[in-house]
């Protein structure tokens, strides 16, 4: 399904340590606070901040990554594994909270800087796929997760209410059962 090598040093440097499932808490094998670099192979994984799945975040695709950034380095304290199927992601977007408004579909990496959706968001609904919602075109500033069966009706809930800029669905790993997909 996926796993992650853990590196204690940049460009996979130092102690390394392989994952399949998901640590809620990095302390209990030795790892808080001490990741700089990271391999992923198979689906995605959510590196946070704090124990639980709390704090900042980062999502780590299939590939290599030779230094987690300075936002993050050191600072890792909890792993998850995305096991949503990323295949075929759409999410329904709302203007207003409760699912209510104008309502817009999307299915792809989309960037609403600059048109009239930006800023208006207030609610989604996830139909498939995992997807980054991010506050800023770039990718900056506050970022949400949307997954599957977790719809948020009221964006206040989560600090986001009319800051979304930037959305993308979560990438599906080239060689999932060992078939190129």
């Amino acid at each position: 399904m996926g796993k992650i090598i853990i590196y204690e040093h940049a460009n996979f440097q130092g102690l390394s340590k392989e994952l399949t499932t998901d640590a809620p808490n990095l302390t209990a094998v030795g790892w808080n606070d001490i990741i700089s670099s990271v391999k992923v192979t198979g689906q995605p994984w959510v590196a946070y901040e704090h124990a639980e799945y709390k704090g900042q975040f980062l999502v780590f695709e299939e590939g290599e990554y030779a230094f987690v950034g300075k936002e993050m380095n050191d600072k890792i304290s909890s792993l998850q594994l995305i096991t949503e199927d990323l295949h075929n992601p759409q999410i329904t977007l709302y203007e207003h909270a409760e699912y209510k408004g104008r309502s817009r579909i999307v299915r792809e990496a989309t960037n609403l800087a600059g048109g009239e959706d930006n800023d208006i968001v207030s609610s989604h609904k996830v139909q498939r796929g995992v997807w980054l919602l991010c506050e800023h075109s770039d990718g900056s500033g506050l970022r949400h997760l949307a997954r599957e069966h977790e719809d948020v009706p009221n964006y206040t809930e989560i600090g986001f209410n009319d800051k979304l800029s930037f959305l993308r669905p979560l990438r599906q790993a080239m060689y999932s059962t060992g078939h190129m997909m």
